[in-house]
């Protein structure tokens, strides 16, 4: 794994060995969204078991995003200083034990505690991703590297959802965390073995540069309209992103009333509806690039595209049977599943020497999605009983998102700062 080209701009000759990187951040990203959203298919037996009411719950849902947010910039600043195999090894290991230890919980505090263990934890993973991605990929496969390693976001779920669901109701809540936690450290010692930076010899990772961290650079960052406006538009995405990985299961099983296991399995199509929606993406991103040259019309698209369709979620208020909530769940993840295309956008215009700190501001004003969305929908049920004004506010979130793509964004172009 030892290309001979350039670090900042791949060239194709790359083949092989960029796309078993991508296989590996795929894998890590799969291993990661699993370990965060297991709580999802624990909760319903978890609250009946240690008594959480859906607000406490929904502070323990949403305590992994506080400091998965706040160590955004941090995880950033780490990336650029140490670099990207010794970041995500560290990173991949601590998130794999914060989801074990919350097999032995008894407590909130000892849960939020664990929670919040986790977010600091994988705070560093896709600012990482998208610096693989700019790194080992030429700049008109970057969508599609994007989309494939985000798709492990939903295929995890989509692919181990049934084995989740049958281990809780065979073996209880609690063997879901000792089993994602133990594939977790497996899959570190993986990525350590097998990671090279692009330019490194044979079991010598290249030199990093460090990058001293200044909040001045943080303040230009964030006043340039291209950082705001793709936080914003990802904060959007990422609001119905948070729903399906944390109330979904208990929406299912609650408000529709539907046997578990029968939840387990029709929880699948919405998670490959939204990976296909990934995929999709990707790909009509790169397509509009390589024939338009255009990197507005082929990255805001898709986008847009995506959030306006994840707002139709609020229709599931108004159908009765299961097989139609389940197609407007699934119509609206996939199209959820096209805003991953937000990485790609980072990627596009990061400056090349603030990679990790942009991404890390990036990635924190996308999660406060997961700050706020798990603690409204709490709120919402609390007051109400129902979910009908919780999946409204998601739709709303989404039309929000699509606002700043399109009126805040700007022209998608690689930002220079003074």
């Amino acid at each position: 794994m030892s290309p001979t080209s350039s670090r900042t701009e791949p060239a194709t000759t790359y083949s092989r060995a960029r796309f078993g990187v991508l296989a590996l951040i795929s894998v890590g990203t799969m291993i990661n969204y699993l370990d965060r959203t297991v709580l999802g298919i624990a909760a319903p037996s978890m609250t009946s078991e240690l008594h959480f009411s859906p607000v406490i719950m929904g502070v323990i849902f949403s305590a992994f995003s506080w400091s998965y947010a706040a160590a955004q910039m941090p995880g950033g600043w780490l990336l650029d200083r140490v670099g990207t195999r010794i970041t995500y090894f560290l990173a991949v290991s601590f998130w794999s034990l914060f989801t074990l230890a919350q097999g032995f919980v008894r407590s909130v505090g000892a849960l939020l505690t664990f929670r919040l263990g986790l977010g600091i934890s994988e705070a560093p993973c896709f600012p990482t991703n998208s610096r693989v991605v700019a790194t080992w990929f030429p700049e008109h496969e970057r969508a599609q590297a994007t989309a494939v390693y985000t798709v492990g976001e939903y295929l995890g779920l989509a692919c181990f959802g049934p084995l989740l669901f049958w281990i809780s109701r065979h073996y209880g809540w609690r063997f879901l965390f000792f089993f994602v936690g133990a594939a977790g450290l497996a899959f570190g010692i993986v990525w350590w073995f097998f990671y090279r930076d692009p330019g490194a010899a044979a079991g010598a990772p290249k030199s990093v540069a460090a990058v001293p961290f200044d909040w001045q650079k943080v303040k230009k960052l964030l006043r340039r309209r291209e950082v705001l406006g793709a936080s914003i538009g990802q904060f959007g995405g990422n609001s119905t992103l948070v729903f399906f990985l944390t109330w979904f299961p208990t929406y299912l099983a609650k408000e529709r009333h539907m046997d578990w296991m029968k939840a387990g399995f029709y929880a699948i199509l919405p998670y490959l509806a939204a990976a296909c929606g990934i995929m999709l993406g990707g790909w009509v991103s790169d397509t509009l690039l390589k024939r338009t040259g255009s990197r507005n019309l082929a990255r805001k698209l898709p986008l847009i595209v995506g959030l306006f369709g994840a707002s139709t979620i609020i229709l599931a208020n108004y159908v009765k049977s299961d097989s139609w909530v389940i197609a407007v769940m699934s119509v609206a993840f996939f199209c959820q599943g096209m805003t991953g295309l937000g990485w790609a956008v980072i990627s596009d215009i990061a400056p090349k020497d603030l990679m990790g700190l942009t991404g890390g501001i990036f990635n924190f004003a996308s999660n406060m999605a997961g700050v706020i969305t798990p603690i409204v929908v709490g709120a919402i049920i609390k007051a109400t009983g129902s979910f009908f004004y919780a999946l409204a506010y998601v739709a709303a979130a989404a039309l929000l998102g699509a606002f700043s793509y399109v009126f805040i964004l700007g022209d998608v172009k690689r930002v220079e700062l003074d």
